[in-house]
């Protein structure tokens, strides 16, 4: 299917249009997360699996749909550009596949009213996430929950402890 010289896409058809296209090109575990574009149609397509993703995969699934977006005249000047990738660690968590993904791991979630919240993600069901973490020192230490709903999370991103 080729687009008319004349047909002129929004930022939102020209994503729904990529979302399309990628979709076949998923194969095991991989997800798509979410598309940008910036200026000049530069093409930023995040992607996540559940096992990880490596950069193979990647290349691989840039390669596939730059040729798709090539043939179909998307850009009859090939005025465009993919980069293709997984979100790096600051980015923050978008879908509720990803939440899953990194239970056990330590996360900081930002509520709607910027009150800034840190521990271990326990649990993820669809409503909402669990976090656990620790108050006070030695004997006094205390181990608490907090359920937090996604409909309260500003921001989520994991943490990296060393």
């Amino acid at each position: 299917m080729a687009f008319p010289s004349s047909f002129i896409m929004t930022q939102d058809t020209q994503i729904q249009a990529v979302e399309k296209l990628i979709g076949p090109l998923l194969f095991d575990d991989i997800f798509l997360v979410s598309i940008k574009i910036k200026p000049t149609n530069n093409f930023k397509i995040y992607l996540d699996a559940d096992s990880g993703l490596g950069i193979e995969k990647c290349i691989k699934i840039n390669r596939a749909l730059y040729k798709i977006m090539e043939e179909m005249g998307m850009y009859p000047e090939g005025d465009f550009s993919l980069e293709v990738s997984s979100p790096g660690l600051d980015e923050p968590l978008k879908l509720l596949r990803q939440y899953k993904k990194n239970t056990g791991r330590e996360v900081e979630v930002i509520t709607n009213d910027d009150v800034k919240k840190e521990g271990r993600l326990t649990e993820v069901t669809e409503e909402k996430i669990t976090i656990e973490y620790t108050e006070g020192k030695g004997k006094k230490a205390v181990v608490k929950k907090d359920d937090i709903f996604f409909n309260d999370i500003k921001q989520t991103k994991v943490q990296i402890k060393f």
